[in-house]
């Protein structure tokens, strides 16, 4: 370790929503003004987010990202810049950079961290791992969630001190100006329903068929309305589950959309029936951060976000009916929407504050610097 500050390469891609960007580059934001790192990020800026924001805070901005995994110019590039200025870690964050990465540290003498967002494909007996987390080279992984650190320490012939839990912090001022949607005036949902909204992409992890079975469960006259933020949710079969229901025209689908967190402060209830596969649900992170009563699975990534009845209803995953009670109760109930919401913001600020997961990436770096 350097006598001085430690200095650090980034190599990762803002190209990408704000929101889903700014968290991370919140961690070097923080690195620099609270810890004196000396950060460099390698990234495309034209598309890209946060950079103006990580440049005014003092991180120098290269403007190049790997283009590919095994190019003999994407390493090279990266090589350059790690013989040409003096880093402690190399921190790697997406499948093009960790294996141009490795490939451009093998012998240089300083710290190689990757990072992992969500959980699962990664086996022990697939060559290409060995390419990425798995490589010898490899001295540290950053996990977003528990969940993701118990998929790696699971493997056999692993060694779980690789491992560390870092969550990707968000700051509350993010969240203090967000404005509510006019819902009635966007979409003519009447001013008088609660309105879940669902915010998501198609994949089967998110757990939409089993929402669709706790909607066909749902009792008459709870005045509520879905709405459906993501691409690909208007399948046939969850359009199905609500014509066989009481709500079969008390729903949206909003499609993709850039004003999200809008969308979300002017719910009532926020609702994600993830089945597997977050590593960190970023959806319920803003939801709790923006006071909505937050309905959530019991899965492994989400273990840690809230206290079921207390800061959230947390329910089992792939349970039509215990999803259907959670929805029932907070519908029927607002005096525990009224308390669940603010009490889950405050959890959120307590546990996953931006300045408190910077520190925790820190005191990671500190471990892994003097080994």
């Amino acid at each position: 370790m350097s006598a001085t500050a430690p200095s650090l390469l980034v190599v990762s891609d803002y190209r990408d929503s704000l929101n889903a960007v700014r968290p991370e580059g919140r961690w070097f934001v923080g690195l620099v003004r609270d810890f004196g790192y000396q950060v460099t990020v390698m990234t495309r800026t034209e598309g890209a987010n946060y950079v103006d924001e990580m440049r005014a805070a003092g991180v120098r901005i290269i403007d190049w990202h790997p283009s590919s995994k095994f190019g003999k110019a994407d390493r090279q590039r990266i090589r350059r810049e790690l013989r040409e200025n003096h880093y402690d870690l190399l921190h790697l964050f997406n499948n093009k950079s960790i294996v141009a990465g490795i490939m451009a540290a093998s012998n240089w003498p300083g710290k190689v961290v990757t990072y992992r967002g969500y959980t699962g494909n990664v086996h022990w007996w697939d060559p290409s791992a060995y390419t990425q987390h798995l490589n010898r080279r490899v001295d540290m992984i950053t996990c977003v969630s528990q969940a993701v650190k118990d998929s790696f320490d699971r493997l056999p012939f692993f060694d779980r001190n690789k491992t560390v839990v870092v969550a990707k912090g968000h700051d509350p001022a993010w969240y203090a100006e967000v404005k509510a949607l006019d819902l009635n005036r966007e979409f003519d949902i009447p001013d008088d329903r609660t309105v879940i909204v669902i915010v998501a992409n198609a994949r089967k992890m998110k757990g939409m068929e089993y929402l669709g079975s706790a909607v066909r469960k749902l009792p008459p006259d709870l005045g509520i309305h879905f709405l459906f933020a993501g691409r690909g949710l208007d399948t046939q079969d969850l359009l199905a589950d609500f014509a066989d229901s009481y709500y079969g025209h008390q729903y949206t689908f909003a499609g993709f959309r850039t004003d999200v967190l809008n969308l979300v402060a002017a719910a009532d209830i926020s609702l994600l029936p993830s089945v597997k596969g977050e590593g960190l649900s970023k959806v319920l992170l803003e939801s709790m951060f923006l006071g909505r009563p937050t309905i959530m699975t019991d899965i492994g990534g989400n273990r840690g976000l809230g206290i079921d009845g207390e800061t959230a209803l947390i329910v089992p995953p792939r349970d039509e009916e215990a999803l259907r009670d959670a929805i029932v109760r907070l519908a029927e109930d607002g005096e525990l929407r009224q308390r669940i919401g603010p009490a889950g913001r405050d959890y959120m600020t307590e546990h996953y504050r931006a300045d408190v997961t910077v520190k925790r990436l820190h005191e990671a770096y500190q471990q892994l610097l003097s080994r």
